[in-house]
């Protein structure tokens, strides 16, 4: 079994979800008492998130930078890192990795034509759904994306870091959710990308609105887990 590297604590709510799942996973295919081997490096998200609110993605880029050479130090074999937002930094993370970087919009991109679905909708931070760097990523593979109005993403942007990054459910959160949901399906997207770790936490494991939910952590476990485990899956 491979080692992995986890470079969290964007928020620590969804890491959390991370290392359970991944576990899960290993310990369903392996049986017994196998768990994953995973090394964790934990950041302090507030320092993150200072730099988020004032666009200093360089300098958020070399921490994490720092960070991840860690984990390479330390002797992982891969590395993944457990945010969707801060992958605006991939490039720099990577420039100086020599262990494999395994990107999370892939896994959802995997996810995605798994069930031979083209157009959809991605929910996340503001910065997931303004900035270029996750919605060409997914379009590389041949998907059309979309996401909310200003007003929509706004609320999106405040319930997450608000409320799921500290662990709160609410359920007029998740009732606006839903309601943004069924705006995105009237104007004719086939599926909804929860591209922040945290808003697994707020809906369930289902199609809502009969709209296909693409979980990215779930996403992104299966790809660790594929990886730890040397599996090879095939769309």
């Amino acid at each position: 079994m491979k080692t992995i590297g986890l470079l969290g604590g964007m928020s620590w709510e969804s890491t959390d979800l991370y290392y359970q799942q991944i576990n899960q996973e290993v310990h369903k295919s392996l049986g017994g008492l196998n768990s994953a081997k995973i090394i964790l490096n934990s950041v302090n998200f507030a320092e993150i998130e200072e730099l988020q609110k004032v666009g200093n993605w360089e300098k958020a880029g070399n921490l994490l930078k720092k960070e991840a050479l860690k984990l390479q130090l330390a002797g992982v074999d891969g590395i993944a890192l457990c945010t969707n937002t801060m992958h605006i930094c991939a490039s720099q993370i990577t420039n100086d990795l020599t262990v494999p970087f395994l990107h999370i919009a892939d896994a959802t991109a995997q996810m995605i034509l798994e069930q031979d679905i083209q157009h959809i909708a991605l929910l996340g931070t503001r910065f997931t759904m303004e900035q270029p760097f996750y919605r060409e990523h997914l379009e590389k593979s041949g998907i059309q994306v979309a996401i909310p109005n200003d007003e929509d993403r706004t609320i999106i942007h405040d319930i997450i870091y608000n409320e799921l990054c500290h662990g709160k459910i609410i359920e007029t959160s998740r009732l606006k959710f839903i309601e943004i949901i069924q705006r995105l399906k009237d104007d004719g997207t086939k599926g909804i990308v929860l591209g922040c770790t945290e808003i697994g936490m707020l809906l369930p494991e289902q199609e809502i609105l009969t709209m296909p939910l693409f979980d990215t952590t779930k996403a992104h476990v299966k790809q660790i887990v594929d990886f730890v485990l040397d599996l090879r899956r095939s769309i």
